[in-house]
């Protein structure tokens, strides 16, 4: 079979071309003022929604223990970052490893101190 010419895959195109724009006559005749039309119910929803966020976010007692987290800073700063163990959901955390586990990357250099 010869290779299309020019005028051939001109030809497909223009056919191409004329059949996709039968589709945009569906967008062209909607009843509706934008493509986002038909939502009105959500839209008022949430324009009268008092406060959409849920009720623990207003809570700004958050529990926390100042002199772990200072030993946590200390450790990442100076490059002693424990890794993390037993993070999976599997009991077996240790043992589900393979044998033949490429090692660890090398640790990032701590940053520099602000002055």
């Amino acid at each position: 079979m010869p290779p299309f010419n020019n005028a051939a895959r001109m030809l497909i195109l223009a056919v191409a071309a004329a059949l996709l724009a039968g589709c945009s006559d569906y967008l062209d005749r909607r009843d509706t003022i934008s493509l986002q039309g038909g939502n009105a119910v959500q839209t008022n929803k949430v324009t009268q929604m008092v406060d959409p966020w849920p009720r623990a976010s207003a809570d700004r007692n958050i529990a926390y223990n100042g002199a772990v987290m200072q030993t946590a800073v200390e450790r990442y700063r100076t490059g002693r970052v424990i890794p993390p163990k037993g993070t999976g959901t599997a009991a077996t955390y240790e043992s589900a490893a393979p044998n033949n586990a490429a090692p660890a990357a090398p640790a990032a250099p701590p940053p520099a101190p602000a002055n």
